[in-house]
């Protein structure tokens, strides 16, 4: 088996999260499993050696790496599989560096098995110079060495190299064959795909399957159905693969249908079609599927729950939760803690998300990065900035990822901490971090809301001299609000004549508010408009440009809108807001009176708005009787 390299079947999770953050995606069988952690045979005549391997393999599979390196440490003589376990074993924890210690030793033994073992991890997390070199330097090579090379290629943007390597090869097996097509398919070259895939000497049901894949993903789910017709055999990962064709091009009904016709459906293949249903915004149908099924694994409940919050149901996630922790027969992985927690994030449910904190504490995933970057936005969102920090500093020593320090620099963002955020963009360069997009993102936004703008505009202009990354929609907004919040609106109005299209909602929106807070009716008009052109039934650009009028006594300009406002049928939607107080959260909408305590509150409400008035921190009467009912 490990000569032709036919690996076993894996079916990633079909899920893609916001950007937080997890996701739960289709992995098709020709993306390859470790090879390095697939079982070997152990020849080994000492059978206490024998015992110490497989107890450092069970113990690097549970996650406990540490006491499987101290059983390691005491092996008197160990040999090429407990060295090759214990690389492994490190490999499987995302201890990639350790791994390479423990390879680079020189009292190491290694075979080719554990040679390709340690290229495979490099090529599978991007670091793609370092396996190229560990390639170059392999006293031996097998298939599966080149194979492992060729699909690090393929996955890190080095097709063209990944090819030169695959006619290189004095022998090839199907799986050779596979991972190129797979690797053309990934890059859009469907043609040369399909020229391939005709070319192959022999073709197993993961080339039929990774072809109607690429097809399906690249829009000619026409063409992959017709493939899948003429499929000599097909299992349940064929199926999942057209059904999810027909779902990423949004023909749901024809999904619905295939999965009915399904001879064998498994719990995998009850999870794709929620799936799809969540992605196509049937979350109802969703449900109902759900609850039909007999058997559910832990990629359902993500699945349902992750579903919720992409709804903005996030009460119904959380409830979601508690009843897959009440089930007690499927225990929650990465992927669950993340969606939970940014649930948690959407309430402002810090104690709720404290509680789940705890949970994870339990878990082999509390020193789980994604994990770990999840709490850090929620305490953040939830108001609790210093623990974020806390957790930054403690949890994440160490093994801090580009992820982590984006989410750390968006957390002082959203609390409007500019220094703060620039001290960590700093500190991420020194640590040798390059920065993203997304760090840009975050950082601009927080010099924008501390008002620092001429270090907005000196990172702005670092951005737009970077030729490795290109700039986004999301860094013109925040470039057009930071002179927006600093008064410099024909600045701002200059940027948005610059951009390549000025259809922009958010672009637009952030220049009408800064209009608003200064009182721009002129350029505020010419925003408004704009907007209106994108969207014609904006209540909240109609409350803007009234707001506006009326700041600038346009009395009668400011009637007009309201009356356009009724002639359409828009309304402004009613605050909402709420707070927990004794493990009992209080909910209050605009002129709700139908909480128990409304005649208290509205008492409590004008002796506030009495003492403004006599320290002289009250608005003007008409606005502060508007801002007053808004409140109450």
């Amino acid at each position: 088996m490990l000569k032709q390299f036919v690996a076993p079947v894996k079916l990633k999770h079909f899920f893609n999260f916001c950007k937080s953050a997890i996701k739960l995606q289709t992995e098709l069988p020709f993306q390859l499993k470790n090879y390095s952690l697939l079982p070997r045979v152990d020849y080994t005549c000492n059978q206490d050696v024998v015992r110490s391997n497989r107890i450092i393999s069970k113990l690097s599979k549970e996650g406990q790496i540490d006491e499987a390196k101290k059983l390691f440490d005491k092996m008197p003589e160990p040999d090429v599989v407990s060295w090759t376990a214990m690389i492994s074993g490190y490999i499987r924890c995302g201890k990639i560096d350790q791994a390479r210690e423990l390879f680079d030793r020189t009292d190491a033994k290694r075979d080719v098995v554990t040679w390709t073992a340690m290229l495979a991890a490099y090529a599978r997390t991007n670091r793609i110079l370092e396996a190229e070199l560990l390639f170059n330097e392999m006293p031996e090579k097998n298939i599966v060495s080149w194979n492992s090379m060729i699909d690090g290629y393929a996955r890190n943007g080095g097709l063209d190299k990944g090819l030169e390597l695959f006619w290189k090869m004095e022998e090839r097996n199907v799986v050779s064959w596979n991972m190129v097509i797979a690797g053309l398919a990934r890059h859009g070259q469907m043609h040369e795909a399909k020229l391939l895939f005709d070319q192959m000497p022999e073709k197993n049901v993961v080339s039929w399957t990774t072809m109607i894949s690429g097809l399906s993903r690249n829009g000619k789910v026409d063409e992959a159905r017709v493939l899948f017709d003429w499929m000599p055999e097909r299992n349940v990962v064929s199926w999942n693969a057209m059904i999810t064709g027909y779902m990423q091009n949004s023909r749901l009904n024809e999904a619905f249908e295939l999965f009915e016709m399904m001879p064998e459906k498994t719990v995998s293949s009850w999870n794709t079609i929620i799936m799809g249903f969540i992605l196509n915004g049937e979350l109802t149908g969703a449900r109902i599927l759900f609850d039909k099924m007999r058997q559910r694994d832990v990629v359902s409940w993500t699945t349902m729950i992750n579903g919720y919050v992409l709804e903005g149901k996030s009460e119904e996630a959380l409830r979601n939760f508690c009843d897959m922790q009440m089930d007690g027969e499927v225990k929650p992985n990465e992927g669950t803690f993340v969606s939970v927690l940014g649930a948690c994030s959407d309430l402002a449910g810090l104690s709720e998300g404290m509680q789940i904190h705890q949970v994870i504490s339990k878990t082999i995933y509390q020193e789980n990065e994604m994990v770990i970057s999840a709490l850090i936005n929620m305490y953040s969102k939830c108001g609790d900035v210093a623990t974020a920090r806390k957790i930054f500093d403690d949890d994440l020593r160490g093994q801090r990822d580009l992820i982590s320090w984006n989410v750390m620099i968006a957390a002082y963002s959203h609390h409007g901490c500019g220094r703060e955020a620039i001290n960590l963009f700093n500190e991420m360069l020194q640590m040798g971090f390059k920065p993203n997009d997304v760090t840009y993102v975050g950082l601009l936004a927080a010099c924008s809301h501390s008002g620092l703008v001429e270090e907005g505009l000196k990172y702005f202009d670092e951005l737009s001299r970077d030729d490795s990354m290109k700039l986004r929609e999301d860094h013109y907004t925040c470039l057009v609000d930071l002179c927006g919040r600093a008064g410099r609106l024909k600045e701002a109005l200059e940027v948005i004549e610059r951009l390549p299209s000025t259809e922009s909602a958010f672009v637009w929106g952030a220049l009408l508010a800064g209009c608003n807070v200064h009182g721009d009716s002129e350029t505020g008009k010419l925003a408004a408009m704009k907007l209106l052109g994108i969207d014609t039934k904006s209540s909240g650009t109609y409350l803007s440009l009234l707001k506006l009028s009326a700041s600038n006594g346009k009395w009668k300009e400011a009637a007009k809108l309201r009356t356009q406002m009724k002639d359409i049928g828009l309304k402004k939607q009613p605050g909402c807001s709420w707070i927990e107080v004794g493990n009992r959260v209080h909910v209050f909408l605009v002129g709700d009176e139908s909480h128990y305590e409304t005649e208290v509150i509205h008492s409590l409400l004008r002796n506030l708005h009495m003492k403004m008035k006599k320290t002289g921190c009250a608005p003007t009467d008409d606005f502060a009787m508007e801002e007053g009912c808004l409140i109450i």
